[in-house]
């Protein structure tokens, strides 16, 4: 419970694993928020490792859900770019001052808040739909650096399989198989650091059941909300967020 023996971090970690259980619940796109926000009360390491078992567990749900609707060639060709992105991330964690951590996670909230917040405006960054695999490699290399430093892999994600038009069910199940793969290929890097410890495993094992709950309601709430005037707010916070963490680590 020292993690979270603060009242602030406590606060923020609520916040964050409610973040992750809309985002899992159909509030796609929204977890990216989950990290910067605990960043803002502990080090950014050790926020990404605390959300990390929450997302671990989540994703056991989501590739059960569709462990019969994934594109196989997708996931081969993205998985060699997302672990050379995890160990370029991984690296860059392990010899960067604090501050400028900090700050890197301040630009990808940044950039991401804005892509989404252009995405809704009509703009659109995508590879052509007929593109080959190794391109699909080196987006998968952008979903590595951001989701370790950041659980934000999203947009690289997207901008390669979003044009290639896959049905629902095939996108979701994409989705939830790369993104789980990616996220235990994280945990040794986290532990080899002693980021992911005793003491961030136990705040995880505290705010896990109240992400389970979100989930649920998520999935109630999401078929009576505005979503479009949700996900602006939620884009702009990013966007401020973004440069208070930029702002952080560099002054």
């Amino acid at each position: 419970m020292e993690l979270l023996s603060d009242p602030f971090t406590l606060t923020m970690g609520c916040l964050a694993v409610i973040i992750i259980g809309m985002a899992k619940g159909g509030f796609f796109g929204l977890g990216a928020l989950a990290t910067p926000l605990l960043a803002l009360a502990l080090p950014p390491a050790v926020a990404a490792a605390v959300l990390l078992p929450v997302l671990l567990a989540q994703d056991l749900v989501t590739v059960w859900s569709f462990r019969a609707s994934w594109d196989r060639w997708i996931v081969a060709w993205m998985l060699p770019g997302v672990i050379a992105g995890i160990a370029l991330a991984t690296g860059f964690s392990a010899i960067v001052d604090e501050s400028l951590l900090i700050a890197a996670l301040g630009i990808i909230t940044l950039v991401f808040g804005a892509y989404r917040l252009w995405l809704q405006r009509g703009g659109r960054i995508a590879a052509a739909s007929n593109s080959p695999g190794w391109v699909g490699t080196l987006f998968g290399v952008g979903v590595g650096v951001t989701s370790q430093i950041a659980h934000a892999g999203g947009p690289p994600f997207q901008m390669w399989v979003t044009p290639r038009r896959l049905d629902h069910l095939t996108y979701a199940g994409t989705t939830s198989v790369l993104f789980a793969l990616t996220n235990w290929i994280k945990v040794p890097g986290f532990i080899a650091f002693g980021a992911l410890n005793r003491e961030t495993m136990i705040a995880a094992a505290l705010l896990m059941p109240l992400a389970v709950i979100t989930t649920l309601l998520a999935v109630r709430i999401i078929r009576r909300l505005d979503t479009a005037r949700f996900y602006t707010i939620i884009h702009i916070l990013m966007v401020l967020l973004g440069i208070k963490l930029i702002w952080d680590g560099f002054t």
